[in-house]
């Protein structure tokens, strides 16, 4: 059975990535190499990931949308809004409440094994993992792995 994958912003932004940096440049071909390999998951995304590449100024950002055309969006329910008061409450999240507590709601509620994105101030960040789970554990929900491409091709090597 493959895992289920949650796909963040930063995923179809870095794949399109054009800033010349070498962090830059690094994240968009582990972006690429991971896209290579997605028929191993079963991929999920949100309408605020959509939503978060439409409202967006960048370049390649037609082609970020093209790129999760066909990957199922999960379904927003009423329960949503309650965890992601919960993850700004408790202050595991920013208090913005479309942002990453409303991602890691939607991959947490719809059992996504993975989390995957860029983002490693609020999401795929180590030091916030404990303090994840326990609200998780709290709230009887799934705790996804957040992680990035590079993190999930090295699972595979």
């Amino acid at each position: 059975m493959r895992k289920r994958l949650y796909i963040g912003t930063s995923i179809p932004s870095f794949y399109y990535e054009v800033r010349e940096s070498a962090e830059m440049i690094a994240r968009r071909d582990w972006t690429r190499a991971w896209w290579e390999t997605r028929y191993e998951y079963e991929l999920l995304t949100s309408d605020a990931v959509f939503y978060e590449l439409e409202r967006g100024d960048f370049p390649g950002k037609f082609q970020a949308l093209d790129l999760l055309s066909g990957v199922p969006v999960v379904e927003v329910v009423d329960e949503i809004a309650d965890i992601v008061q919960a993850y700004t409450g408790r202050h595991v999240m920013p208090a913005d409440p479309l942002g990453d507590a409303f991602h890691l709601a939607l991959a947490s509620f719809h059992k996504g094994d993975f989390l995957l994105t860029w983002n490693c101030q609020n999401l795929a960040n180590p030091n916030k993992f404990g303090h994840i789970r326990i609200v998780n554990n709290s709230l009887g929900l799934f705790v996804p792995e957040l992680v990035t491409p590079y993190q999930l091709l090295e699972e595979t090597r």
